[in-house]
């Protein structure tokens, strides 16, 4: 009964926390954005998408009750200027195509919006967003909707704009009127794009099969991990209960990953929970991961028993403090995240130094601490433990190697990246992260599996003197016995004749007349 009562009440709890989390979000809404000034024009950034385009699956973006309202304040200042019809224009292009909207005004400066001297010139229409036909293509596509006179709202039509050929599309809404500025119009509606996969945006489309088989692979991993663990139950040690645990999330990541991605593919919906909680579940992994591979490396469990109170409140603290930071990044980058459009370089920036500094802390101190415990092993002639150790090691500075490269190649793809042209490659850098993560944990699953002699490598009181010997390659004893057991001896008379000395291993013996023979 009380069981059940529990169930019905993890139940309630979760479908709460989906109630809660799980709030509808279209591809792309529109809640009360406002337009920032750009060049001579004001501009709204509406989305970008990689979409997908084939013969045999439309691909569109739909207008769905797009609209902007001014204040009442700003339609008066249209009407004292003598504007009373003002413009918001909706212009999407492909990034092949960038340059058919705006131009060059007469001074050399790139403008959207037709200036005076250029409509004198004859080339376009003052006041007038400036786009040219790329070709034949019909590309860029452009909207209006204006404000009538006194009139506090402009609507788009709905209407489908069919995408036919694969690219980066952008949508701008675009205004060049003074009175509109200042904060004065907010945006609503929503738009929804497709493409012929799916309702996900390009640079996601391919991360949906990748955590699908990342979700295979922890698996794999975890039922080698487990069935070693049941097999030498008895054998465990703290260590790899902490090891289960980091698999465990890694496992609920991937999967959860899989499911938001796919969900969002096909409803067009992303699911707010979902991505809150994979967000959460690797922040939560690489917390935990780095605080074990830390407390491996200063030698806790193996080396000595536990970790000194201020030392392990540290650990603790720093461990904490990564959870944090991984939290914010890993929430601010994805959770709502519904264009392919890159967030603001100064936000993403916040976020991301703090992980970048605590991770710098965390390879410092592993690396510091794991010099001094190997030194410590290589003195007290442990050679089994000091074989494991070096292995570690190995690990952590291949993986350090690899994580220093990975992150040279992001920094020069973002930055030689402006227009999200290779937007198809896009979803590699995620995607390795993810694998130099999962390789690391594979090597130190390895290394520490459980296994018969898991003991071994614990600590043991013993291990606590100072001892010149190894206590996992014990040496034959000798012992004090019969002549069957010496490996060598020597005999000897004293000098005064009287006895008879016998020199072994184990001891000296001497034997005179009329005694059995003592040990000296």
């Amino acid at each position: 009964m009380a069981s059940s009562r529990l169930a019905h009440v993890v139940v309630a709890f979760v479908l709460t926390s989906c109630a809660l989390l799980c709030a509808d979000a279209s591809v792309h809404d529109y809640t009360g954005e406002r337009f920032v000034g750009s060049s001579n024009a004001f501009v709204l950034h509406g989305g970008s998408e990689g979409v997908y385009a084939t013969f045999k699956a439309g691909a569109f973006i739909r207008f769905e009750k797009v609209a902007f309202r001014r204040t009442p304040e700003s339609a008066a200042a249209a009407e004292e200027d003598g504007n009373r019809t003002a413009t918001v224009t909706a212009v999407m292009f492909e990034a092949g195509h960038r340059d058919a909207v705006g131009g060059t005004d007469v001074s050399g400066e790139r403008a959207l919006c037709c200036t005076p001297d250029m409509a004198k010139l004859g080339v376009c229409t003052e006041g007038a967003v400036m786009h040219r036909a790329w070709n034949a293509t019909g590309w860029p596509k452009v909207l209006s909707a204006s404000f009538l006179p006194g009139g506090l709202e402009a609507a788009f039509p709905d209407e489908t704009v069919a995408v036919s050929r694969t690219g980066m599309y952008t949508l701008l809404f675009v205004h060049c009127d003074a009175s509109l500025t200042g904060g004065q119009v907010a945006a609503a509606g929503k738009t929804i794009w497709k493409n012929s996969r799916g309702y996900l945006p390009g640079r996601m489309a391919p991360l949906v099969p990748f955590y699908g088989v990342m979700s295979l692979a922890f698996a794999a991993l975890a039922a080698y991990w487990f069935a070693q663990y049941a097999r030498f139950w008895r054998e465990v040690v703290p260590l790899q209960s902490c090891a289960t645990l980091v698999i465990a999330l890694g496992m609920v990541e991937t999967a959860t990953w899989y499911l938001d991605l796919a969900e969002f593919n096909e409803s067009g919906v992303r699911p707010r929970g979902a991505t809150f909680w994979a967000a959460t579940c690797g922040a939560l992994r690489g917390a935990v991961a780095r605080v074990l591979v830390l407390t491996v490396a200063m030698g806790h469990g193996v080396v000595r028993p536990a970790l000194a109170g201020l030392k392990s409140a540290r650990v603790a603290g720093l461990g904490a403090a990564f959870f944090a930071a991984a939290e914010a990044l890993e929430v601010g980058e994805n959770v709502g995240t519904v264009s392919d459009h890159s967030p603001s370089p100064a936000r993403r920036l916040f976020l991301v130094l703090p992980v970048a500094a605590l991770n710098t802390v965390f390879v410092y101190w592993i690396f510091s601490s794991l010099s001094r415990t190997l030194t410590k092993l290589k003195a007290r002639r442990m050679t089994a433990k000091l074989e494991m150790y070096r292995r570690l090691n190995n690990a952590l500075i291949i993986a350090v190697a690899v994580s220093l490269g990975w992150i040279t190649f992001e920094i020069h793809f973002k930055s030689t990246e402006e227009y999200n042209e290779r937007w198809r490659a896009a979803w590699v850098i995620p995607a390795v992260w993810q694998l130099i993560s999962f390789s690391l944990l594979c090597a130190i699953c390895l290394i520490w599996a459980p296994s018969q002699s898991s003991t071994r490598y614990a600590y043991s009181e013993e291990e606590g003197e100072d001892v010149d010997r190894d206590l996992e390659d014990t040496r034959p004893l000798i012992r004090p016995g019969p002549l069957s057991y010496v490996d060598t001896w020597a005999i000897s008379v004293s000098q005064d004749a009287t006895k008879i000395i016998l020199r072994t291993d184990s001891g000296v013996y001497a034997k005179a007349a009329g005694d059995g023979g003592k040990r000296v």
